[in-house]
């Protein structure tokens, strides 16, 4: 089974409530969208931050998930954010997470969200501890 059909198969409840739709998944790069709807949003009706953070977490977690030595977990120990343009509600936003750091112990990975068009809307860093196998 490939990346991105092992993604698919995986329940991944809050992926799900989001509505994050994946596209690709390797373990250099993992792709999304996402549509803006109502409940995503911040008043105006943009697409919150906390839902642009949540996103971006996703996408870094399950690049670091496809990149971990059998048996082991991940979490997210720390994460930034750059909120550079705003993303209105009905608007698809696309996510790429590719990594920065790929080690034994933990991962940092980059994830730039962006309009279908190329706008910049986010730039997301994060560091993924690397959990041993119990």
């Amino acid at each position: 089974m490939d990346a991105l059909a092992k993604i698919k198969a995986e329940m991944l409840p809050f992926a799900t409530l989001l509505g994050i739709e994946f596209t690709s998944a390797a373990a250099d790069r993992v792709t999304a969208e996402m549509v803006v709807r109502d409940d995503l949003c911040t008043r105006p009706a943009i697409l919150h931050g906390g839902a642009i953070m949540a996103f971006a977490d996703t996408l870094g977690g399950v690049g670091t998930m496809l990149n971990l030595p059998e048996g082991a977990g991940t979490t997210t120990i720390e994460s930034k954010t750059n909120f550079i343009a705003a993303a209105p509600l009905g608007a698809r936003v696309v996510g790429e997470a590719t990594p920065v750091h790929r080690g034994r112990r933990t991962m940092v990975w980059q994830t730039r969200i962006t309009t279908p068009e190329g706008r910049l809307v986010a730039l997301v860093t994060q560091t993924q501890l690397v959990l041993p196998a119990t």
